[in-house]
């Protein structure tokens, strides 16, 4: 509430006195510095609690800003894992492809290896019976001559006092007997290889030195009657000391 003041009251007044209410101004200024000291605190408690706010949220981020930091550096490491297990399985790729396509090419090689070998096969087939048709008709014919030479055969062994047998892989065996005056029963023989063009004499018993020289003459004439003659008449010759009076000397 204002007061109003006298000025001409209070210079009537013999003593005069002004009331400055100092009372009221002191407790005004302690009401105005309590005010003021209580705004103060509550800026500063305002003012840290923003800032403890703040740090927190600062921290926060921080925090998540290190977590997403983690977070990207683990899909880096993660990610150039990958390049390299791509590029690894790339390499593997490349390399599967490439073996693919040798064994591709080996199987083809093969393949026509195979081919023709088949091929060889077939023609070895067609062959071999084109020579089993020939050599039966071989054996046909050579049964028929043998057919139509087995008296002579038996006739030729008869004079000669020999016997004439087949051996394996195309040889002769001819033995002679009457051969050894001395010993009638001592048995002369060789054995005539007949499965090549030139015949062969692969074994005489016993050895006969002049054997060579006719086997020569065999293949000159091809003829083997005419051979076994001369054979037995080298064995009696050998045996004997002297030719056979009962053989011609040539055919």
């Amino acid at each position: 509430m204002a007061h109003t003041f006298d000025l001409k009251a209070t210079l009537s007044d013999p003593n005069p006195r002004i009331d400055l209410r100092i009372s009221a101004y002191e407790e005004s200024s302690q009401n105005f510095l309590k005010a003021l000291n209580s705004y103060k605190n509550r800026s500063i408690a305002h003012i840290t609690d923003k800032r403890e706010k703040e740090a927190a949220e600062i921290k926060k981020l921080q925090d998540k800003t290190h977590k997403v930091e983690t977070e990207t550096n683990k899909c880096k490491v993660q990610e150039i894992e990958l390049m390299n297990t791509l590029e690894r399985e790339q390499a593997e790729r490349k390399n599967a492809e490439i073996a693919v396509a040798t064994f591709k090419r080996q199987i083809t090689s093969l393949q026509e290896r195979s081919a023709t070998i088949q091929a060889q096969i077939d023609e070895y087939r067609a062959l071999v019976s084109s020579l089993k048709r020939d050599k039966g008709k071989e054996r046909s014919t050579l049964n028929s001559h043998s057919s139509n030479l087995a008296p002579e055969l038996h006739a030729f062994e008869n004079i000669l006092a020999c016997s004439i047998d087949g051996l394996e892989k195309e040889q002769l065996l001819i033995s002679f007997r009457c051969v050894d005056v001395s010993d009638p029963d001592r048995e002369f023989s060789f054995i005539l290889d007949v499965s090549a063009s030139n015949y062969k004499v692969l074994k005489t018993s016993p050895p006969l030195p002049s054997c060579p020289l006719l086997v020569d003459k065999l293949n000159t004439t091809g003829d083997i009657f005419a051979f076994i003659i001369q054979i037995r008449q080298e064995f009696y010759r050998l045996a004997n000391g002297e030719d056979d009076p009962g053989l011609s000397s040539s055919i």
